[in-house]
């Protein structure tokens, strides 16, 4: 018997419980736990990190005003009613590389367990949050392993456990963790546009000898990206995306994308730059930022970066849902209002072809070269 179900499934970003990679501190006092977290956001600034603490205020006033207070340098107080809300969270941490909490206070889904002999009674107390110890770390040297740990986990001595002064060890192991989230990079080849000033699709002209989705999607396979065609119409072809944000042109393929895969990084490329080539995708792949929203293409004599020429980051898809909701689909807005790693190179690989005359003149100069 079939069963009704009441809401449409859409793919989900794998997260943890308050973002997508998150790490709870446990076993010691908060002054020690935030300590730990200075000293390693110090260490590890390269990437976007946030942490997630309790106010320790017996009382606090009931703001019936919200205040935002900026600072010219970028910094920013945030006063306002409110409780903590997974799901809110979630989009507030969604462009945070690792989220640290505090876990006296918040249960995180992965841990690192701080071994203090003062707060024994407090792990055997939150013994059931322990299930996704990364490593250990000793307060103190001559510290033992509390029984009870090794009565529930067996195997807790075969976990990494680091000296409290061991910042170097403890801050390599939490970038692995943090590596370990990167997403892997996916294809997304524009062909659903309307082609208006060429008058024939785009996609389908030949400038190598083939129609220039083959080529491009090609190119991106030869440098193991897993490549998909995003279109305007309904299909159901394994390598194609059926644009299901209508009427917002490419911006509406790229959530589209999204939609199918939001745990993918996917780099998109339009049809219409002929003069794109192995140096260029390669030099994109290895100069990727996952710390960034995106890794965009610029030309050197460029304002503008290429959204058309980019790799979004999951963490993007948020973000450009939240410039649809005000009414822009613009990708490249997004882009220049975001933090993005540009790659500049030379203007001739970004040459945008969109008439007869270009398509032929773009012909002539990939023959002749």
């Amino acid at each position: 018997m079939k069963t009704h179900q009441k809401h449409t499934h859409l793919e989900k970003r794998n997260t943890d419980r308050f973002a997508s990679n998150e790490i709870a501190i446990v076993g010691s006092n908060c002054g020690t736990i935030s300590h730990l977290v200075q000293q390693v956001s110090q260490k590890l600034s390269k990437h976007r990190l946030a942490y997630f603490d309790a106010s320790h205020e017996k009382e606090v006033a009931q703001h019936q005003l919200s205040t935002f207070t900026f600072h010219h340098q970028g910094n920013v107080q945030i006063s306002t009613l409110g409780k903590v809300n997974p799901y809110e969270q979630r989009l507030q941490f969604a462009q945070y590389d690792c989220v640290f909490i505090n876990g006296n206070h918040y249960q995180g889904a992965k841990q690192i367990l701080i071994l203090d002999e003062a707060k024994e009674a407090s792990v055997l107390k939150r013994l059931d949050q322990l299930d996704q110890i990364q490593f250990m770390v000793k307060l103190h040297h001559d510290t033992n392993y509390f029984s009870f740990l090794e009565e529930r986990y067996p195997n807790i001595k075969n976990l990494k456990c680091y000296g409290i002064d061991e910042m170097d060890k403890i801050t390599t192991h939490i970038e692995r963790l943090i590596q370990e989230k990167t997403s892997n990079v996916k294809g997304l080849v524009l062909v659903g546009g309307k082609s208006t000033r060429m008058g024939t699709d785009k996609s389908q002209l030949e400038y190598h000898g083939k129609p220039q989705k083959e080529y491009v999607t090609e190119l991106l396979e030869r440098h193991n990206v897993s490549t998909y065609y995003s279109v305007g119409i309904a299909s159901e072809k394994e390598n194609e995306i059926s644009d299901t944000f209508l009427n917002v042109g490419p911006f509406g393929g790229i959530c589209s994308a999204f939609q199918k895969d939001p745990n993918a990084a996917w780099l998109v490329l339009a049809t219409d730059v002929p003069f794109v080539n192995d140096d260029v995708i390669q030099t994109l792949l290895q100069n990727r930022n996952p710390t960034k929203v995106a890794t965009a293409i610029k030309g050197k004599g460029k304002e503008f970066v290429e959204p058309l020429m980019t790799i979004y980051e999951p963490k993007s898809y948020p973000i450009l849902l939240q410039y649809l909701a005000q009414g822009y689909s613009c990708p490249r807005k997004m882009l220049i209002n975001s933090e993005v790693e540009i790659v500049e190179i030379e203007d001739h690989y970004i040459q945008n072809i969109n008439t007869p005359e270009e398509f032929e003149q773009a012909k002539r100069d990939i023959k002749n070269r």
